[in-house]
C-alpha cells in the first residue's frame, strides 16, 4: 500500500531508460529513508526498450511506486504534467530518469527548506558541473542565457531537470511543448518566490 498522505511526490519522466530504473529506485529509497514521507511516480513516455518491464518490476518491488504510461511519446513536458496531476503530495520533486540527478540532493534540500515559507514556489537545481558532451553543454548554456534575458526568471540553470515545486504552482502552469524549460518563469508568473540550490550532476549511468 502507498504511504498515507505523502509529503513529497517524486516525479520521474522516463523514455528508453533501460538499466536506470531499478538503480534509481534503490537510490531514492536509500536517500529518503526516515527523511520524508514520499511516493514515486514514474511516467513512461512511450518507451520502446525494456523500460516498461523495469518499471513493472519497480512497482512490484516498492509500495511507494506508481507507474503511468503514455501510449506514444509526447515529450518531457507532457510527462511532467501527467506526473503533476497524479501527484498526491503538496510538493513535487522532479528527477531525470537517466540518474544524472543525485537523490541525496533531494534529502539535503528538503531538510534545508524546513519549515517551508508560504511564499516559496520552487527550488531550482543549479548544476555545479555538467557531465554532458561539449555540443550539449554549449547549446544548453546558450539557451539558458537567452531564456534568462527574455523571461527575466533570475535562474541560472532553467533547463536543469532537478526541481522541487509546490504542486499548486505546478498545476497553474499553462502547458506547451518545451514548457519544462520555462518552469521558473511560470512559477514567478504565479506570484511565488524561487530559490536556487547547487546540485551534483553525475555522468549517465546507462543508455544514451
Amino acid at each position: 500500500m502507498l504511504a498515507d498522505t505523502p509529503e513529497l511526490s517524486i516525479v520521474v519522466p522516463v523514455f528508453n531508460e533501460e538499466g536506470n530504473v531499478l538503480p534509481l529506485l534503490d537510490e531514492i529509497e536509500a536517500a529518503l529513508k526516515d527523511v520524508v514521507r514520499y511516493e514515486i511516480v514514474f511516467v513512461d513516455d512511450g518507451s520502446t526498450d525494456d523500460s516498461p518491464a523495469e518499471l513493472e518490476a519497480a512497482a512490484g518491488k516498492s509500495d511507494m511506486v506508481r507507474v503511468l504510461r503514455h501510449d506514444r511519446r509526447a515529450g518531457k513536458s507532457a510527462a511532467l504534467v501527467t506526473g503533476f496531476e497524479a501527484a498526491r503530495a503538496a510538493w513535487v520533486q522532479t528527477l531525470d530518469g537517466d540518474r544524472q540527478n543525485d537523490p541525496r540532493d533531494v534529502a539535503r534540500i528538503w531538510a534545508a527548506i524546513q519549515p517551508i515559507p508560504e511564499t516559496l514556489g520552487l527550488v531550482a537545481g543549479q548544476r555545479r558541473r555538467r557531465n554532458d558532451g561539449a555540443v550539449k553543454w554549449l547549446s544548453s548554456r546558450t539557451a539558458n542565457l537567452i531564456r534568462r534575458s527574455m523571461l527575466n526568471d533570475a535562474t541560472a540553470d532553467s533547463g536543469c531537470g532537478f526541481k522541487l515545486i509546490r504542486r499548486e504552482a505546478a498545476l497553474r502552469m499553462p502547458y506547451f511543448d518545451g514548457m519544462h524549460r520555462s518552469i521558473p518563469a511560470l512559477v514567478r508568473r504565479s506570484g511565488f518566490e524561487i530559490r536556487q540550490e547547487a546540485i551534483d550532476d553525475r555522468p549517465r549511468m546507462a543508455g544514451v
